[in-house]
């Protein structure tokens, strides 16, 4: 069953994925804005930093909203397990040439064959460690 909330959801993901591309010629890439938010003294570095802090602003707010927060007990893991993961994931994304977010969304977006076999390979390796850890934890 599709929720109005997840149609809406898809929309403003469709539509903020957009306005990079129309207003800026760029890809709304989280990895890459995170990369340029490293650079704060240049025009690039605050645009990086103004998109990472709308994406706190908008996880804040989807809380305040009364929007729910996955189950803590979920997270069976320690701390540095989830800093690894996170530096992995950063890695790969920076070596990968993009996130899933801009490979799956504006790259597919654009029907670019880079980003088509990145999604496959990407959720190819998701579906796997999911299988691994279902297995093993």
């Amino acid at each position: 069953m599709i929720y109005q909330s997840e149609i809406l959801g898809g929309l403003m993901i469709g539509f903020s994925s957009a306005v990079p591309m129309l207003f800026e010629g760029r890809i709304a890439g989280v990895s890459g804005y995170a990369a340029m938010s490293l650079r704060p003294k240049s025009a690039d570095g605050r645009t990086g930093f103004l998109f990472v802090v709308g994406l706190i602003l908008g996880g804040l707010g989807w809380r305040l909203l009364g929007g729910s927060l996955p189950d803590p007990d979920s997270f069976k893991l320690n701390i540095g397990f989830w800093i690894a993961a996170g530096l992995l994931v950063g890695f790969g994304s920076r070596l990968g040439g993009g996130c899933t977010s801009g490979h799956g969304v504006c790259g597919l977006g654009r029907v670019s064959p880079r980003s088509f076999v990145s999604v496959i390979v990407f959720m190819s390796f998701a579906m796997l460690a999911t299988f691994l850890m279902g297995l093993f934890l």
